[in-house]
């Protein structure tokens, strides 16, 4: 284990846990929908499920393709870098919007968008790598946590703009504090692999790119073949296909249904979230050892019936404190599913193939927050209220936890499990 390398993937998403607070769940959602676009009859619900389904479908389409990219042509931490600055340039272009510029702000959530999430595919595959398996849920779980006290000092510091309505301000701090804690991660993860490329192909740097995106793009159509030829792998997909659209619909509409259905101000959305952000990091960090002590599967399924139980409550909430109280409690299971469904896939996943297995995963978790956010904003907009739509997202949590409850594998780490029940472990 390279607790260096570990600390600096967790810092990593401590960095872009600023653009998934501020941009991507409480503020510019908001912002966006109420100012820029209006949502009386909600256009602005439909706006910008628009805008996050088109990115996530960009992503789903892209990223095998990409993780293939990264394993042949061992290019993997360098797109990392260039996401992570698309995503970083854009929020600083919001700083531009006015009221009425719907249009130029989709551009750029989309934009936004691609970068943050098409990075992903590249942080993720780095978990194999930089540490054993037996303590991969814990580490995933830390960076989970990481990322929640991210999201707390990032809305911390949004507040006072928020008071005096320095919203350019806002977007211009998250863009300069993802950037900022970044760099680690850029300075001790594990090198691009040089040696991926052959003499010939260092001589002709122009076509370099072509070659592995053509053979990259073979591998890892093989490599989806091979997950879905098997029967474990490819009834986990399924699951985590449907039951990540509720986990991604609820993400970039909550603060929306709190501000337009329940009359919450920016002030108080912030407040909201900060209370959510600290039951996941309690979440998370509770449940590290859990996930491999108990299993992923174990783990995953409880945070399911957790959010099944709180949006069909969402649909009946009539009080900002009703509100306040389901919402802490979702947030216990957020991290939790999350960290877990990544350790629990890293089990199907033989060595070093990690990129293009992230890349497939990836897809899949990416083509949720396809059909979840359109549908939400559909139906918003349809019945002029969020409480129909609500109740779409709780069937995604009920169906995909019952399909997980047909796959076969994400127990516990039998030697973690041997060693807590002090049998000594002999190699």
């Amino acid at each position: 284990m390279n607790k260096r390398q570990i600390v600096s993937w967790c810092l990593f998403d401590f960095a872009n846990s600023s653009y998934s607070a501020v941009i991507a769940a409480v503020i510019f959602p908001v912002y966006y929908a109420n100012v820029i676009v209006g949502n009386e009859t909600g256009m602005g619900d439909l706006w910008w499920g628009r805008a996050i389904s088109l990115s996530m479908a960009f992503i789903a389409v892209t990223s095998p393709l990409l993780g293939g990219i990264a394993d042949y042509s061992g290019i993997r931490k360098r797109l990392l870098f260039v996401f992570t600055a698309l995503s970083i340039s854009a929020v600083a272009g919001f700083s531009i919007l006015q009221k009425g510029m719907f249009l130029e702000g989709f551009i750029l959530i989309v934009l936004a968008n691609i970068g943050m999430e098409g990075g992903l595919v590249f942080y993720n595959s780095f978990l194999p790598e930089i540490t054993e398996r037996e303590y991969q849920g814990r580490v995933s779980a830390w960076g989970y946590g990481v990322g929640y006290i991210g999201s707390i000092i990032s809305l911390i510091l949004a507040i006072p703009l928020v008071n005096k309505g320095y919203f350019d301000a806002i977007w211009l701090m998250v863009a300069l504090f993802f950037a900022f804690f970044s760099i680690p991660a850029f300075l001790s993860l594990p090198h691009d692999r040089k040696d991926r490329f052959t003499p010939s192909l260092r001589a002709r740097a122009g076509f370099i790119f072509r070659d592995a995106a053509s053979k990259g793009f073979k591998y890892t159509w093989n490599t989806f073949k091979e997950i879905w030829s098997k029967n474990e792998p490819r009834k986990f997909l399924i699951a985590y296909l449907i039951y990540e659209d509720g986990v991604n619909t609820v993400i970039v509409f909550s603060s929306i249904f709190a501000a337009t259905t329940l009359s919450f101000a920016p002030q108080e959305l912030i407040g909201l979230y900060l209370a959510v952000q600290t039951t996941a990091l309690t979440g998370a960090f509770l449940m590290a050892r859990p996930i491999d002590f108990w299993g992923p599967k174990k783990v995953a399924t409880l945070s399911l019936l957790m959010w099944t139980t709180v949006t069909i409550l969402a649909f009946f909430v009539q009080t900002k404190g009703y509100f306040w109280l389901i919402a802490c409690i979702a947030g216990l299971g957020l991290g939790t599913v999350q960290a877990a469904t990544r350790a629990f896939f890293a089990q199907f996943i033989p060595p070093d193939h990690e990129s293009e297995y992230f890349g497939v995963y990836s897809m899949v978790g990416k083509s949720s927050a396809i059909i979840g956010p359109s549908l939400f904003g559909y139906i918003s907009s349809s019945f002029g209220s969020q409480r129909p739509a609500i109740l779409s997202v709780a069937l995604f949590f009920l169906i995909g936890l019952i399909i997980l409850q047909f796959v076969r594998g994400g127990g516990p780490n039998v030697r973690l499990s041997l060693k807590g029940r002090g049998y000594r472990m002999v190699s």
